[in-house]
This record gives C-alpha cells, structure tokens and sequence, in this order.
C-alpha cells in the first residue's frame, strides 16, 4: 500500500518529503546563478571581485536556508531558526528565494525590478508552507552571510610599489595591457579576507625558476614559439584553445555548472552545496593567487622576450618585436597564472559534486578579441570535450602558454594552487551531516 501512494504521488508531479516538483529540483538554484552573474557581468564584465564575492554570498545563504528547512549539510554562517520560529511549514525553495534575494538586492539595489521578478517565479513555484517562516528564514539566513563580509577589503584600493628593472622583475607595458601610465590591477585583491581559506598566504608556490636556469630557458623558449602571433609551432586546436578559454573562470565555469545541475536534476541540497563551494573556491583563488603573484614579482612573457639581452642569461634570445597572439597582456605579475588558479578550484568543486571522471562537453560561445573591452568574437566551434575535471582544468592553465601571456611554469603551477584551494574547501566546509 505505501509503495502504491508513493507511486501514484509521483505520478502526480510530487517529491516524497521535499515539497518539490521535479521542474523545480532542477531549475531554480540555476536560474538565480544566471540572473546574478547576468547582472554583475553587466555592472563592470567581472573586472572586480564583485560579481563572485556576491554569487558566493547568495549561494552560501541559499544552501544555509535549505539546511535549515531539512539538515542534510554543515552551515556556513546560518545554522537555522531561532525554536519558536520553527522550520517544518517553511518551503523549501521559498526559503532559499528570499536568501537569494536578500543579498542579490543588498549587492545590486538598482536592480530591484528583476531580481524581484526572479523572487516572485520562485516563491510562487513553492506553494503551500508557511510562506512567512520561509522569508524569516530565508533573510536570516542571507543577514548571517552577509555579517561575514563585512569589511572583508574585497574593494581595497591596490597598493604597489614599482621596482627598479631587472631580471625577472614585473615591469610596466600599459602600451600592450591598454592601460593608464602606472597602472596594476589586482594588488588589493591580495588584500582581501577569503571564504573558506585562513588567510590569503595559506598555501605559497614554490619560487619560480632562476632567470639564468635551463628550466628558465626552456619556459622561455616554449612562450615565445607557442605563444607569438603568427606562430610556426602552434597547432590550429591550440589556437583554438588559447582563444576560447579566455573567458573569466566565474563566467565560464558557472555555465558548466548550471548544464551540469539541469542535465543530472540535482536535488536542491547538493545543487545548493555544489554553487556554494563553486563561487567561494573561485573567490579565494583569486584572492590566493594574487597574493602569490605580488609576493614574487614576476615578470611576463612581453617583458622577458623583449629584454632578453639584458636578462644575464645566454641562451635566451631577444626579440624586441615580439607579441602574443592576441595582442594583449594583463597589466599585473605573471607567476603564479591566475586562469590556472581559479579553473583548477573551480573544477575541483565540481569533481566533488559531479566525480572527478565525469565526462562533459563546455560551451564558451564569445571571448574577448583581445583585452577586456577590446569587443567580441564567436568561437568556432562553441564547444571543447573533456574526460574529467582535472583534464578540463589543466587545458584552462595551459591555454595560457598557446596565449603568450604566461610561462609554462606560471600555468602549472597555477594549477597546483587551484587544487590545493578547492581541496581545502570540499574538505573543510558543507560537510554532509
């Protein structure tokens, strides 16, 4: 008799203890990752940590509103209601709507129009429940996460000083980043608190290579072949891969993500989970690598091939004319590769999610032409296939190398960094209880 009720519930379009259709299991954590990064994409084209600092807020006060409706996960700042509140009336999805929408509006008040559209789809989508305890919980939820933010330095003003020229010292180029005399991007992101790291400084890569040693000068070799405009030696599929993975990891890989979570119906629980550690993880890489990147200094690739002959080392050759293939590098240190960093974090909190062998196509339909702002071009094909996570995340750092804007030794150990962030997220946070 049970099993008949549960099988005639199911044909009715519910979910045994959940409240959720399954439209709505699949659906509403994607959508409203879609609607933020859409906004923030808008706002200044992920140019700032905005943009992941506010998806990782709504994401974590989405996953702390559901586990207070149903336990399944550790929380992360909201650990459920207060005893006379109470959670067992509250809709689930209703709850994690008004977390959702608590810190999107906190983030962008100017957008309240839509973000109250996306609210009203999902709170009406819930039905039933106590639909007052659902919005307790829900703003409760996103006022703990967003009182751990509190100034966290993700807007610091960059501060830095500029070295004398030298061997492998970061030196300016603002004609080939395009940007103002004394610019560099990104010294206050060192500065910033992280999510889920103890400190930006928690995991330091080894110190690059001497600019006089044969690894140097392998490295060396490898960027100005592979990674000039016109080059002899790089294949059409490394072109092809330079150019498409240059979309910013908090674009690209949030895009894999929603496929992923439409395509295998994840339960809210782990969807919420899943976005979570994802934006989060991206965040502390950035914060992370470019704390790294400013402890040493490095310089880049247009720098190194140009100055060769000042570079103390014999076996490199200058080659004062030399650029990369998109006629562009970022105006901030090289070493380690920020790309690497945060694919390789991003990556391995979806490997947790999803298994580090899942097989999967990833869609990058525009790109950059060059430098942010520089306009868009189509990708052709729209798509590349990958065997696994890490295989997905080791093309991302190497993509940079085929670029020109980094040493191979830049990428790899990008990488490596990347992994040892996202390792530290899935092991330390949203436990499953």
């Amino acid at each position: 008799m049970k099993k008949l009720l549960a099988l005639l519930l199911l044909a009715a379009g519910c979910t045994l203890g959940t409240g959720l259709t399954p439209p709505a299991r699949a659906e509403f954590l994607p959508s409203w990752n879609e609607r933020l990064l859409a906004i923030a994409a808008a706002e200044d084209g992920f140019l700032t940590l905005k943009g992941v600092r506010a998806a990782a807020m709504m994401h974590l006060a989405m996953h702390d509103a559901l586990n207070a409706v149903e336990r399944r996960y550790e929380a992360f700042a909201f650990d459920g209601p207060e005893a006379e509140v109470g959670s067992a009336a509250a809709g689930p999805i209703a709850a994690a709507a008004h977390a959702a929408f608590a810190v999107a509006i906190a983030q962008y008040p100017d957008r309240r129009t839509e973000l109250e559209d996306e609210l009203a789809r999902w709170v009406g989508a819930a039905g039933g429940g106590a639909l007052a305890s659902s919005r307790t919980i829900g703003e409760s939820a996103a006022r703990a996460v967003l009182a751990t933010r509190a100034g966290d330095g993700w807007d610091r003003e960059a501060e830095y000083t500029w070295h004398p020229m030298g061997p492998g010292v970061y030196a300016e180029f603002h004609e080939h980043s395009d940007t103002p005399v004394g610019f560099v991007f990104g010294a206050g992101w060192a500065k910033a608190r992280p999510f889920l790291l103890e400190r930006a400084d928690q995991f330091r890569s080894p110190p690059p290579p001497a600019i006089d040693s044969p690894a140097y000068t392998r490295a060396f070799d490898e960027v100005a072949s592979v990674g000039r405009h016109e080059s002899t030696t790089r294949t059409a599929d490394q072109t092809h891969l330079a150019m498409w993975w240059k979309d910013f990891v908090e674009s690209s890989h949030n895009r894999l993500a929603r496929q992923l979570a439409r395509q295998d119906e994840l339960d809210p629980w782990r969807a919420a989970r899943m976005f979570a550690l994802l934006n989060a993880s991206i965040f502390d890489a950035y914060v992370g690598v470019f704390d790294n990147k400013f402890h040493y200094n490095h310089w880049r690739p247009y720098t190194a091939i140009r100055w060769a002959a000042n570079d103390g080392n014999p076996d490199t050759e200058p080659d004062p004319a030399w650029d990369n293939l998109h006629h562009h590098t970022y105006a901030f240190p090289s070493y380690p590769s920020a790309h690497g960093c945060a694919s390789a974090a991003a990556m391995t909190a979806l490997a947790d999610t999803f298994g580090a062998e899942r097989r999967f196509r990833m869609f990058t339909p525009t790109v950059d032409a060059a430098g942010p702002m520089s306009g868009k071009i189509a990708m052709q094909p729209p798509y590349r296939s990958f065997a696994s996570f890490d295989a997905a995340a080791r093309e991302a750092a190497a993509s940079r190398v085929y670029l020109g804007i980094h040493f191979r030794y830049d990428s790899e150990q990008g990488h490596d960094l990347g992994c040892e962030i996202g390792g530290y997220a899935v092991e330390h946070y949203l436990r499953a209880r």
